[in-house]
């Protein structure tokens, strides 16, 4: 019988909480374990072993992901959109590093065992397959433009959360401009 008060969303907040303070590579079931109160065993009612909960792990975070790009973007459209859009993006990597990470490696959507990975990254892609609708961009070139979109916002916050821009000028000038050369080949001008 499950200790009382674990429940699967609980095992998996434990292992967002690890996220948060180690990293997605300090995730273990041991460290989970630890937090819940339970022994490692105990958590196997629950979960089905470290993959499953990392899967689980990923799925929350990206629909936390999601939630925060869509929130940034309702009722928007046009350049706006993007800008709120991009912005949305590098608070939530810069908020949630840990976290963040387990968003970079996608899900195998030919793996069963990946289908609920799979799926919320589909959701946060259609946001932003959404917002570029708004410019007339559909289809293949949407899959261009979105893969474009996150290698550039992506590697701007690697660089900026691992201190990788040693220069004394502003990271947020930069970004303003990244986001305005972003804009400006999406919607020109």
């Amino acid at each position: 019988m499950p200790r009382a008060g674990l429940s699967p969303r609980a095992v998996i907040d434990a292992a967002l909480e690890m996220v948060d303070e180690s990293g997605a590579a300090g995730l273990t079931l041991a460290g989970v374990a630890a937090r819940t109160g339970v022994a490692v065993p105990s958590l196997y009612k629950h979960v089905e072993g470290l993959p499953a909960l990392r899967r689980k792990a990923t799925a929350a975070v990206l629909d936390e992901f999601t939630a925060r790009l869509t929130a940034a973007v309702l009722g928007r459209s046009g350049p706006v959109a993007l800008d709120r859009f991009l912005r949305a993006y590098r608070d939530y990597a810069r908020e949630r590093p840990g976290r963040y990470q387990l968003t970079v490696p996608a899900a195998d959507a030919a793996d069963p065992a990946d289908r609920e990975v799979a799926e919320a990254g589909a959701r946060a892609v259609a946001v932003a397959f959404a917002l570029l609708e708004g410019a007339g961009i559909t289809g293949e070139q949407a899959v261009h433009a979105t893969r474009c979109l996150r290698a550039a916002v992506h590697g701007f916050v690697l660089l900026e959360i691992s201190g990788g821009f040693g220069l004394s000028e502003s990271t947020d000038a930069s970004f303003d401009r990244l986001v305005a050369m972003l804009t400006a080949g999406i919607f020109g001008g």
